[in-house]
């Protein structure tokens, strides 16, 4: 026994040294000085430090006969490139399905994250065509007959080389989009394609910026491209005399000659020109868009050519790694987006440390103020169940890539750390308590007989052992489902949470048992002294309330699902409906009809806005302004807020977006993944002890499912990812009471003499009512810290979790238990 004991401390010293491994920085453990390619331990996620994360799909239709899984392959490969050659630090790229890819770019800053949309969905299909020969005429024509294309606006713009002269170009007027259509930019290029072009040729559009202000010059285009980018050989960036940036082109061997034969014809005393003195312009297109349309001043023999225009040098250096890393296969649209300001990232991060901070002391003190020495013990095992967490999260996350082999998972890191993923771990910290005051209770049962310590201890863990066991097994089963369900941050939360859960198992069951043997053996402490919630054991008629409680059930759900179906749309997020939610800090604010007047001007007729507060510890923190829009219409919405209100000083912190597709496929996912959970439930339940028992913790889980949904959307909340992700924790922790009442009933079944059921399901809810008083209430003590100082999306999954756990201690007694007494009408008398 003894050297049992002593190989059980080793274990746990090597479990320690190897989480302390995980968590210590590379250059410590290598005992040299840090570098800059050295990797942090733990990885933050977006929401945590910033940052944009995209989930793009390969469009099947322009593939042209490759396969999905290929062109998938291809565009990893080339979003890689490009994402490396742009230096972002930490990136993830990974595979998702057949089709999809998404990108995670953390610590980016605002002012870069649409520059690398711009880089990373770019296809790189560059093309050379020639600019209609009589172009200067025609457009000349469209601007003195006040012919513009839709979307856009005629302005007339001063030359700031030129003082004196100007020029006439086009701007970007969304009051002027077509009415009835979505216009996003794709949208508006097809409309002006086709505006009064010649047979032939399409309207397309180059961008210039003039004293900060982006305007653009018509130009028709060839849609007979002469030649190609396939060719590229390299593609970089120099400066001319005057210090401007211009991209340069170098064409491979096949190519050069086919570039010298283009710029033969077409220069200056070229053979095909109308007017033999005048060149003509060679329009560089890339992904459809007019980069720069110059004049072949003379032939190019060599294969080298130049972009040029009125580019900034981060312009430069983005169209050079585009064309540099090459074309991806087929063009990729955005199904998913999420763009965080670093700085909400660096609040998220002191709210996240304050409340996990929180949760554990008040557990703590609670622990050892109430079971004294005993409640140290489980201080101890707590403090260790965070020591060893690194460890069980990297081999949670190896294990769920076996699941899913595009998760990072399996190498020696750490799963990414995001806020519902430490709304997971100060959840576990509640949880892993739960197990504790399990035994504990028993073990005060135990010494209100009159055994001695070491039988009391043996006993007491004996006997609360199979009601542990199943507790978290169950919530295991929620989180591994939950990861299944999610991605990013809902994946975080469910790693940490089953992670947390099954550190909680060893720390509650070996290594508290561990230090309780080395206070047997070396201490003359014969019984532990607690507090009681219950003097004596009470006697209350549970079972007799149960049709009073029923009509209470089905008041509150009947009630809730009322509001609810009234709410309609109103109660589901964009997870859900697709679309786009933007929000905005400001430093003055602006009336909310105004702003709706504004945006409904640029063409947004339905979106929502309205002001926002976030509190914590009941004190406004923070006041935004939130925009809720059609996806693919966040442009639009920014533009025309930051724009007419300059004053306000609107700026965009939070980006969400999810595209039809997505948000159906999520709502389907989630249906899906609840019902799994409760079918999982009721089959375990039923297999650990028999059929009545399956229905009865159906029967109680469904009941919390409605109310939770219910009451959460009563109080105008709205459904998201994060709060499929708290019913489906719901479903995990309520049955944990209803699984420790079903074992005290089963226990008292074998023993009973000529006693009805009911009886004996009166008698296990009273004694089991401490305890189900002591673990849900310590477990809502780490709940409640991330409800008053968590703030943001993390008082939206606290407060659903609240409401579950409150609804899965009665439904235990007024649900669970007569559903199963309803099998054993027949059976009034047990006998051994």
């Amino acid at each position: 026994m003894e050297t049992r004991n002593k190989l059980k401390w080793l274990l746990l010293l090597v479990l320690t040294g190897l989480s302390l491994a995980l968590v210590t920085p590379e250059h410590i453990l290598k005992f040299r000085k840090p570098l800059p390619s050295d990797k942090k331990p733990i990885t933050l996620g977006l929401d945590l430090v910033g940052g944009l994360r995209y989930v793009f799909e390969v469009d099947a239709t322009k593939l042209g006969g490759h396969s999905v899984k290929d062109a998938q392959a291809r565009a990893m490969e080339v979003i890689r490139n490009r994402v490396d050659a742009m230096g972002t630090t930490e990136p993830n790229i990974q595979a998702e399905g057949d089709d999809r890819i998404i990108v995670e770019l953390p610590n980016l800053q605002a002012s870069d994250q649409e520059r690398a949309l711009d880089v990373l969905q770019s296809i790189a299909f560059l093309e050379f065509r020639m600019v209609h020969p009589k172009n200067s005429e025609l457009i000349r024509q469209l601007f003195e007959r006040d012919q513009v294309p839709p979307g856009f606006s005629l302005a007339v713009v001063e030359d700031p080389n030129q003082p004196g002269q100007s020029h006439d170009y086009l701007r970007r007027d969304y009051t002027k989009d077509v009415p009835g259509t979505t216009n996003t930019e794709a949208t508006v290029r097809e409309q002006i394609a086709t505006f009064h072009a010649p047979p032939g040729h399409e309207l397309l559009l180059e961008k210039h910026i003039i004293a900060g202000q982006t305007y653009y010059e018509p130009a028709f285009v060839n849609k007979t491209p002469e030649l190609k980018g396939e060719n590229l050989k390299s593609a970089g960036y120099e400066y001319d005399q005057l210090n401007r940036p211009y991209v340069t082109l170098e064409l491979d061997s096949s190519a050069k000659k086919k570039f010298w034969n283009l710029t033969k014809r077409y220069a200056e005393h070229g053979s095909e020109n109308e007017n033999p003195n005048i060149s003509r312009r060679l329009a560089i297109v890339l992904d459809g868009n007019l980069i720069s349309a110059p004049h072949l001043l003379s032939e190019i023999p060599d294969g080298r050519a130049t972009i040029t225009g009125n580019f900034t040098f981060k312009e430069v250096q983005d169209l050079s790694i585009v064309l540099k890393a090459g074309a991806l296969p087929a063009p990729i649209k955005i199904v998913q987006a999420l763009v965080v300001d670093p700085m909400l990232g660096a609040d998220s991060i002191a709210s996240g440390k304050n409340a996990t901070l929180i949760g554990c002391i008040a557990v703590m003190v609670f622990m050892a103020g109430y079971y004294f020495l005993p409640g140290m013990v489980a201080n101890f095992a707590l403090i260790w169940n965070v020591v060893l967490l690194p460890f069980a999260l990297w081999v949670v996350g190896a294990l769920l890539s076996m699941l899913d082999p595009s998760t990072v998972g399996g190498a020696i890191s750490l799963p990414t750390l995001t806020l519902p993923g430490i709304a997971g771990i100060v959840l576990t910290v509640g949880m892993a308590v739960d197990a504790n005051v399990l035994i504990y209770e028993r073990i005060r049962e135990e010494q209100h007989l009159g055994k001695d310590l070491k039988a009391v201890l043996s006993a007491g863990y004996h006997k609360a052992f199979s009601a542990i066991f199943d507790s978290h097994m169950t919530t295991i089963f929620s989180a591994f489902i939950l990861f299944w369900l999610g991605s990013g941050a809902v994946r975080g939360f469910a790693v940490t949470l089953a992670a947390g859960i099954a550190l909680s198992l060893y720390t509650s069951l070996v290594v508290t048992r561990m230090v309780f043997n080395l206070i047997e053996n070396h201490t003359h402490l014969t019984r532990f002294r607690m507090l009681e919630l219950f003097k004596n054991i009470p006697h209350i008629n549970f079972i007799g309330a149960w049709k009073i409680c029923a009509i209470i059930s089905t008041v509150v759900i009947v009630g809730s699902w009322g509001v609810l179906l009234k709410r309609g749309k109103a109660n589901l997020g964009v997870d859900f409906t697709g679309g786009t939610s933007l929000s905005f800090q400001f430093r003055q604010k602006v009336p909310v009809d105004k702003i709706r007047a504004t945006v409904a001007a640029a063409g947004l007729k339905e979106a929502v806005i309205q002001y926002q507060r976030e509190t914590k510890a009941g004190v406004t923190t923070r006041e935004f302004l939130q925009v809720n829009a059609g996806f693919e219409e966040s442009k639009k919405a920014v533009a025309a807020i930051t724009a007419n209100f300059q004053d306000a000083g609107f700026q965009l912190i939070r980006e969400d977006s999810i595209g039809p597709k997505m948000s159906q496929e999520l709502a389907q996912k989630s249906l899906l993944a609840i019902g799994i959970a409760l079918l999982i439930m009721a089959i375990y339940v039923g297999f650990r002890f028999e059929f009545p028992y399956a229905i009865g913790a159906m029967a109680s889980l469904f009941h919390d499912v409605l109310v939770a949904l219910g009451v959460y959307c009563a109080l105008g909340e709205q459904l998201n990812l994060n709060i499929v992700a708290a019913i489906l924790t719901i479903i995990g922790y309520s049955i944990n009471d209803t699984i420790v009442v079903f074992d005290r009933i089963r226990e008292n079944v074998k023993v009973a003499r000529g006693r009805s059921y009911q009886e004996i399901a009166n008698e296990a809810i009273n004694l089991s009512l401490g305890r189900t008083i002591l673990t849900t209430g310590v477990t809502m003590l780490s709940v409640l810290a991330l409800f008053i100082f968590g703030g943001g999306s993390l008082r939206d999954l606290t407060l659903c979790l609240l409401i579950g756990m409150t609804t899965g201690v009665y439904s235990t007694v007024y649900v669970a238990t007569p559903f199963v007494l309803l099998f054993h009408r027949e059976k009034k008398v047990v006998t051994a």
